[in-house]
């Protein structure tokens, strides 16, 4: 147990210390925020910093954080340290420098923001690539929600009938202004995804469950390879691509830059603490990794092990609470998906948002693609997420970096992660499955070339320029 003791006291030291080192080298100042300059009353509104702490946590996190760290601790507790270390130094870094150059850039998405700084090409591929995986996402978690609520209700409620209801909520939560639906609700189902994270970290401390010490041993029950499956497993426990997408969403009602430390980085360091407490709880309360794989097949996947671990740790009241989570997280992480493909739709076409016919205009179509998918088994397309996601993370790190170098301010809290980023997609993609099944002696040795490519092109192509660029950019937004 004192291995999560640990982690869990770096992951806060870190927030504190390596935080506040990479606010410092990105140096916010009392500039006008875009939701002050830009104020449309739709998506550029001004929000409290708690409120806006809470939905950007929710906006990220929704069930990544639980289902990516249960499916983790599959490998043991080695995964604590892909958590603990790749949020502070990964994902800590990636959520901030998104959301803070998307604010240095009048709130633009992360499409746009990778065309400035790594070129046209990048600029098309993110474009395409953001799209279609906002859009992906939005629909698995419009099925998974409303098959959920059809076990729980009367057979006249089935699961078509709460799809309607689930894609009828995006449809306003994607249309109407920021502070009047997403803005009211988010905060509760924030707190509630705290509230869960916290009762069970007590549960498995008081009741006397054993949370095992790390090991640098592979227990995954079928023995895959830590190296680079676990790091893709866990995501958004660690660093995720999908976060850069909803990062804009902030950078639009934030009043100060300053509140950018705690709002992107704090809650990327929260998201963290909520893996490693689901991690511990996927270790501790089935006392292996084999027993823990059986569960999630005896269960039906990572949704009927939080049920079971929420009931048998909370009773009933955890039971609730679980429900919510598996049901309300989702659902919180598909609306804003299709709401942050309205707004890269609308700076790629530059389509102004202000009207209501203009946001109709693009969120019909959205929402129709997305109810033709969910008739379909999109669970092939799916099998790719989990790649794509950490290549897109990969890839707006290196635009943060070539930010940060073109601006003269120090690149490697960028760079350095990005060329670890790197490595995992590459490596990945060659030995997955779902990719090309290479081997390791062959995926290793070239997931490494492929990352030190990168570095070189970075250090040869990005060049400093005066801190000008950076208003003259902006301004051609």
């Amino acid at each position: 147990m004192i291995s999560f003791f640990v982690c869990l006291a770096i992951l806060i030291g870190g927030y504190m210390l390596y935080g506040t080192f990479v606010e410092r080298t990105f140096k916010p100042d009392d500039r006008p925020t875009p939701a002050t300059t830009m104020a449309d009353g739709t998506d550029y509104v001004v929000m409290s910093t708690p409120k806006v702490f809470l939905i950007q946590l929710l906006n990220i996190a929704g069930l990544g954080p639980i289902y990516g760290a249960i499916a983790g601790a599959l490998w043991g507790p080695s995964v604590f340290l892909w958590i603990t270390f790749g949020t502070i130094f990964a994902g800590g870094v990636h959520d901030y420098l998104s959301g803070m150059i998307s604010m240095r850039h009048k709130g633009t998405s992360i499409s746009e923001i990778v065309g400035i700084y790594l070129g046209p090409f990048m600029k098309t591929v993110m474009r395409i690539f953001s799209v279609v995986l906002l859009v992906l996402v939005g629909t698995v978690f419009a099925t998974g929600p409303a098959s959920l609520l059809a076990m729980l209700t009367p057979d006249a409620l089935n699961a078509k009938f709460w799809l309607v209801v689930v894609i009828a909520y995006y449809f306003l939560a994607t249309l109407v202004p920021i502070d009047k639906l997403i803005g009211k609700i988010y905060p509760i189902f924030g707190i509630c995804l705290i509230i869960m994270a916290i009762g069970v970290a007590s549960g498995i401390i008081i009741q006397g469950y054993t949370i095992p010490e790390i090991s640098f041993s592979n227990l995954h029950p079928n023995g895959q390879a830590i190296w680079p499956f676990m790091f893709v497993t866990v995501a958004c426990g660690a660093i995720s691509g999908f976060h850069s997408t909803q990062s804009p969403l902030m950078a639009r009602c934030m009043e100060h830059e300053k509140d950018g430390k705690r709002i992107f980085y704090g809650a990327m360091v929260a998201e963290g603490v909520i893996a490693l407490i689901w991690a511990a709880a996927g270790v501790a309360f089935y006392q292996s990794t084999g027993g823990l794989q059986e569960a999630i097949a005896r269960l039906g996947g990572q949704g009927g092990v939080v049920y079971e671990i929420c009931n048998t740790l909370l009773g009933p009241a955890g039971a609730v609470i679980a429900m919510i989570g598996v049901i309300a997280c989702p659902i919180s992480s598909g609306d804003t998906a299709f709401r942050s493909a309205r707004l890269v739709l609308s700076d790629w076409f530059k389509i102004d948002q202000q009207k209501i016919k203009t946001r109709l205009a693009i969120t019909v179509p959205l929402l129709a693609i997305g109810a033709l998918l969910s008739q379909v088994d999109v669970t092939i397309i799916w099998r790719y997420f989990s790649w794509s996601n950490q290549t897109l993370a990969m890839i707006a790190l290196w635009a943060a970096a070539a930010y940060l170098r073109k601006n003269e301010v120090l690149p490697w809290i960028a760079a350095i992660p990005a060329t670890f980023m790197s490595a995992v997609s590459c490596t990945y993609i060659l030995m997955a499955p779902e990719g090309f099944k290479l081997s390791a002696a062959i995926s290793y040795p070239a997931g490494i070339v492929f990352a030190v490519v990168c570095l070189g092109l970075f250090m040869i192509k990005v060049k400093k320029v005066t801190p000008s660029m950076e208003q003259n950019n902006a301004k051609t937004l």
